[in-house]
Parts: structure tokens; sequence; C-alpha cells
């Protein structure tokens, strides 16, 4: 079985390739290492490439043009002459790689993670809480936001993020804003407010929050799922939102009931006057010494969080934890178990590379030793979670 096959060739550490996916309504930011001829290589039909997904198994929803494919994360052997997607290997080999309790929780790997990057903020959008999602046979979708300053050398056209709504504004004039959506710009954004965002820190999304991302390569993770809906009409800059986006995921019985959509509102997130304080994330050392330093950096959503690790030059560690997790390499280069690690500079669409790895829960268990084979530069990669023993204890001191 070739699943197994590549399960043990990486002694549990499985190497994947790079997953992109295009948006039709988005700008690339160009942050994400794609070679600059590859950004529109789909057509300009499908649009241009400004999200890399990572640990995967959740399909893109792009419209009818969509391959099977697009989104889910495929596991490569060594040599790149074979390939299983992740989806298909945790269903072969179910809690080996991802833990027992997740697999008989969920029968599936509940989370992903993404880069993404446009040139422009996006619409002040929504994604739907688990009781709006599921009557459209998907799952509500918590996300989480970090802006990693290596994939930030520009800050866009807005480095700016609205959320939520302003306290005090009623329902009834959002309710307004959503009916004039097809009416030209239907002012939503005079009702949220803006917060200006700094590179290395991050917010929590739940679901249920609207919420404009600013115009930085942002790092997501978020419960596998891919519902939303765009409450915006015009954004910064001009450019017009289709009215097909404000009824995404929206049950065919109540398309043109805007109190459905008023209801896919959690209100009282939106409002809070303490948003800043109960949604913002700055790192949190976990451990540090001379050769690494481990760091929560998404931490406020049990169903997806994430962390920091920075190995020192020239460096030996084994980092252990008790949560399978997929990585991306930010910077650096040397050895993690059997592979080579590296950061490329430039990647063309379809290649392979060696910076992105899905570490199964017993190897995580065991400890994943990692060298840092220069002198010069650190190795800093980010690793995403779907529920983590370790974070639950976190939140509980933390409380």
């Amino acid at each position: 079985m070739l699943s197994k096959k590549l399960f043990e060739e990486g002694k549990g550490i499985l190497r994947l390739s790079p997953t992109w996916v295009p948006r039709s309504f988005c700008i690339p930011g160009k942050r994400i290492k794609l070679h600059p001829d590859d950004y529109y290589v789909l057509g300009l039909e499908r649009g241009g490439i400004d999200e890399r997904w990572f640990a995967s198994t959740t399909h893109a929803e792009n419209g009818p043009l969509t391959p099977d494919d697009e989104g889910l994360s495929y596991v490569v052997s060594a040599d790149g002459k074979e390939r299983v997607l992740l989806r298909d290997m945790v269903d072969e080999l179910k809690g080996e790689v991802i833990g027992e309790n997740l697999w008989n929780k969920y029968g599936k790997w509940p989370m992903f993670s993404k880069f993404f990057d446009n040139k422009g903020p996006l619409p002040h959008h929504i994604h739907h809480r688990h009781e709006h999602a599921k009557r459209v046979g998907a799952d509500g979708k918590p996300e989480m936001y970090f802006f990693p300053s290596q994939c930030n050398n520009h800050g866009g056209t807005f480095p700016f993020t609205f959320f939520g709504i302003t306290p005090g504004v009623k329902k009834e004039e959002v309710k307004k804003c959503l009916e004039n959506f097809a009416k030209g710009d239907n002012k939503l954004l005079d009702l949220s407010q803006a917060y200006k965002i700094t590179l290395d820190t991050g917010w929590d999304v739940p679901p249920g929050v609207l919420h404009a991302p600013a115009s930085l390569c942002t790092y997501e993770p978020q419960f596998a799922s891919d519902v939303y809906a765009m409450y915006q009409s015009v954004l910064y800059g001009g450019e017009c939102v289709s009215e097909d986006l404000l009824w995404k995921n929206c049950p065919e019985e109540e398309k043109g009931n805007y109190d459905y959509l008023m209801d896919v509102i959690d209100w009282e997130k939106n409002v809070d006057p303490d948003f800043k304080q109960n949604r913002f994330m700055a790192p949190v050392v976990i451990s540090s010494n001379d050769s690494y330093t481990e760091e929560w950096i998404c931490y406020k959503c049990v169903e997806a969080s994430a962390k920091r690790l920075t190995v020192m030059p020239g460096a030996t560690v084994t980092i252990t934890d008790e949560a399978a997790y997929g990585l991306i390499l930010l910077q650096g280069r040397g050895k993690m178990g059997d592979w080579d690690i590296e950061t490329p500079t430039l990647i063309r669409y379809g290649e392979l590379t060696n910076d992105e790895f899905f570490v199964s829960e017993g190897a995580a268990k065991k400890g994943v030793v990692i060298t840092n084979t220069s002198k010069t530069e650190p190795i800093v990669m980010l690793k995403h979670f779907a529920e983590n023993p370790e974070l639950i204890r976190f939140m509980e001191e933390n409380k």
C-alpha cells in the first residue's frame, strides 16, 4: 500500500508538495514565492493564485471549473516519483497518522492552514457558524491569523483589518447595508472599525464574526471548511463584489432572505467593546534556551492553533509535541529526522520543495530531531495543529 510505504519512508514525517489555490475575486500580492510568471498560470477565468494551503484534506470551493483535488495536499516520496493525497492516507491509516482521539472524534484531519496573499484588502465577510454551515452540508469555520515578517516585504495597498461592528450600531443599520448590496457601495465598512496590523502578531476570528482582512500575507490556521459569504459590495479602490458571493453557502430556500444573513452574524462577538483585548494575540514563549525558542502564536481557538519554532544556527534540538501537526518553513535550512529541509527562494508552479511536512502523532510524541546546518541563519517554522492537549492546558492556565 502506497500510503504505508510513504509513511514508513519518512518514519512518520511526511513530505508535502506545494498546494496552490487561485481566487477569481483576488489580486495576488506576490509574497508566497511563486514565480512571477505563474500567478495566472491556471488562466484568467480561474483568477490569480494568492493562496498556498498547508496540511489540507479540505477541497477548495472555487466554482464549476474547480478540479477535484484543488486545495488538497499530496504526500510525496523522497525521489518525487510517488504521491498520494494526505486525505487518502489519513482515511487508510487513520489514527496512525493523526492520532486515535482525532480520528475517533472527526474521522478526518479536521484543520488546514494557508498563506493568504492578497494585494488589496478583502471585502467585509463572514464564515458561517456550525448551525448555518450544516444546512449546506458543511462545517463552521473558526480561523486564526498571524502575519509573519518573513512573508511581508511589503504591506500591499491597505495593511489594516476591519473587524466586527462598531459598538452601538443597530441591527437594522447592518440589514439595510445588505439590502443595498446590489445598488453600489453598501457602506458596510462605515459600521465597522479598522485595526493597524503589526507583523509577527495575530488575531482570533471565530465563525460569525465579520472581518475585512488587510493586504498582508497572512498565515491562517483554520477548521477544515471553506464556507464564507461576502457582505461588502465595493472594495477599497473600487473593485466590485459579485452578488452571488453575498449568498454563498446559503441554503436555496433562504436566498433573498436578509434576516437569514443577519442570523449568520454572531452579534455579541461583533459588537464586543473589548474586541481587541479578547481577539488579539501576541506570541507567548513556551520554552527558550541557547538552542531554540518555541512560542504559541495562535492560541485562542481549540479547533486550530499554531506554534512558531526558531532553531539557532548550528544547533541540534529534539522537539516533542502531544499532537500531530503540519509545518511550513519560513527561514533557514538543515535536517529534520531523515529529511533535508530548506526554505526556497522561488517556486515554479508544479515544482516540489522541501519546506512543508506533516508530523504524525507518534513521531511528534517521540520527538523530532532538527539540525540547523547554517552558521549564520536560524531555522524558523510555523506548526499548525488541530485539537492539541497542550493548548487546552495553556488556555486553562491563562484564563
